[in-house]
């Protein structure tokens, strides 16, 4: 039997995977906008690495999904405080409709 752990880090991979091939992006691509190396993404892909926070980061960077989404997919975020969003621009708009949630500082 799969440990907790074991299971986030495949469902983590595997939603990064799906955010990639909707954004058309390669693999290849994704390390180079993430300056990641190509088989340590294909790792964090298949469940194989538990990404760090700045890891994390990078790839929603590169991907236009919210940070807070991805460390919600990792775990170390409840999963009501990332509004349920499931792909890019779920967040809701940020600046110039980049389709990017932002912190509004009071």
């Amino acid at each position: 039997m799969a440990e907790p752990w074991d299971t986030q880090r495949e469902a983590l991979g595997a939603f990064i995977r799906t955010q990639r091939k909707l954004a058309n992006l390669s693999l290849r691509q994704l390390a180079e906008m993430t300056s990641l190396s190509n088989p340590y993404l294909s790792q964090v892909e298949r469940g194989l690495h538990q990404p760090s926070v700045r890891v994390l980061k990078l790839i929603s960077d590169a991907l236009n999904v919210s940070a807070e989404t991805l460390l919600a997919q990792a775990g170390l975020l409840d999963g009501d405080r990332s509004g349920g969003a499931a792909g890019p621009g779920a967040a809701g708009p940020g600046p110039a409709g980049s389709g990017r949630a932002t912190a509004t500082q009071a």
